[in-house]
């Protein structure tokens, strides 16, 4: 019973988060000097296209309606949480009107996911890897060396290293494209090869800042463990530094680990946005940019909303299976 009570605080408190995340998603945008419905109307002016007085009103009032901008803000609040949670419309983009706003998200989302999901991955266990053997010997000059460059790179903005990593290998060795651009038919070998090429150096800025804390995090876990009892004892025993490592130090060490990562998830996600919007990367960072400088309300509702959901849910789903990895918690 103590169990389900815990997993139903964790959904109650998820359920809130992106509540409170989407009245504020709906709410910022319309205080914003931009009028998505006369920029529509410009646009249409500037290509040609002549309209009375009566044409005009009437245009702007379908737009009014395709755009969920009737009514009241209550009243476009209540039908903008309704087009969500049923249907997960975000109706059309108002500056690439008239597509949907979930086609151009079903396009960038790939691009995120692939990029935030394989950095976080590659930085979380070489950092831990790295972390844990430097707290293990940290009188070697090796572990010295690995823990002074996370040291100085952990500190450095995600843009500010992008943009160093951009200069270096874009401009002064032009190794790597200073913009994404893929080639070939989907999911050939060309294009696979393309995207994997293009993504490098937004990755590795992500890697880079997220591998520094991972470092510093682990070894300070590791340098307390082996002060522990349990591992002089181990040593008393006999046992191999190998083993002691492995089998008492290393799960103890990992699990505080998990728990940072679920809140470094947030932290991640805005840099690997920022990251996209340096390198013009064709993810939800990009989105996002493009939303807010053409006053797109429901682009950046639909990106930002998604953002919140799947940050928000992937800090639940670890939080749910960390009394699964944790016998101490499952005890209590």
């Amino acid at each position: 019973m103590r169990l389900l009570g815990q997993i139903a605080t964790r959904l109650i408190s998820y359920i809130l988060v992106i509540a409170f995340g989407l009245t504020v998603v709906f709410f910022v945008p319309r205080f914003a000097p931009n009028d998505p419905v006369e920029a529509m109307l410009a646009k249409v002016s500037s290509q040609g296209a002549y309209m009375d007085a009566a044409q005009s009103d009437a245009l702007r009032a379908s737009l009014t309606d395709a755009f969920g901008l009737q009514g009241s803000l209550l009243t476009q609040y209540w039908n903008f949480v309704k087009r969500i949670v049923l249907t997960g419309d975000f109706g059309p983009s108002l500056a690439m009107y008239p597509t949907p706003v979930s086609q151009l998200i079903a396009q960038a989302l790939p691009w995120t996911f692939g990029l935030l999901l394989t950095s976080t991955l590659i930085a979380w266990v070489l950092g831990n890897f790295v972390g844990l053997w430097a707290g293990w010997r940290p009188n070697r000059a090796s572990s010295r060396i690995m823990e002074g460059l996370a040291i100085v790179v952990y500190p450095i903005p995600y843009y500010i290293l992008a943009l160093v990593l951009s200069i270096l290998f874009s401009y002064v060795w032009p190794i790597f494209p200073l913009t994404a651009s893929v080639h070939g038919a989907p999911w050939s070998f060309a294009f696979i090869k393309s995207v994997i090429w293009n993504s490098i150096l937004p990755a590795l800025s992500i890697v880079l800042v997220v591998f520094g804390w991972w470092v510093i995090s682990s070894k300070a876990q590791t340098t307390q463990l082996a002060e522990e009892e349990f591992v002089r004892y181990a040593r008393l025993k006999g046992l191999g530094d190998g083993r002691i490592l492995t089998r008492y130090v290393l799960p103890n060490a990992i699990l505080p680990q998990i728990t940072f990562l679920a809140l470094q998830i947030g932290l991640m996600f805005n840099g690997s946005i920022v990251t996209e919007i340096l390198f013009e990367y064709p993810g939800l960072g990009h989105l996002i940019y493009m939303a807010v400088i053409q006053g797109d309300y429901n682009l950046l509702m639909g990106t930002i909303s998604l953002s919140i959901i799947a940050v928000a849910t992937a800090t639940m789903i670890i939080d749910l299976i960390y009394p699964l990895l944790d016998p101490r918690i499952r005890a209590r």
